[in-house]
């Protein structure tokens, strides 16, 4: 392991170590669990809305 990938490494761990103790660790796993119910809630409107066309064009013809 050279030191770029040294390095990389371990400001990774520091900071996932901030990201779960330090300042607004709690609002960011709020935030995090909101991004993914809105991504959830985003591609099941998409699916729902690509299903309606295809219903609609094989009813039209």
């Amino acid at each position: 392991m050279d030191f770029r990938e040294e390095y990389e490494e371990r400001m990774k761990k520091l900071e996932s170590f901030i990201e779960e103790k330090g300042l607004g660790s709690a609002q960011l796993k709020k935030a995090k669990n909101v991004q993914k119910n809105l991504n959830a809630i985003v591609f099941l409107g998409g699916l729902i809305t690509v299903a309606g066309i295809v219903i609609w064009a094989l009813a039209r013809d």
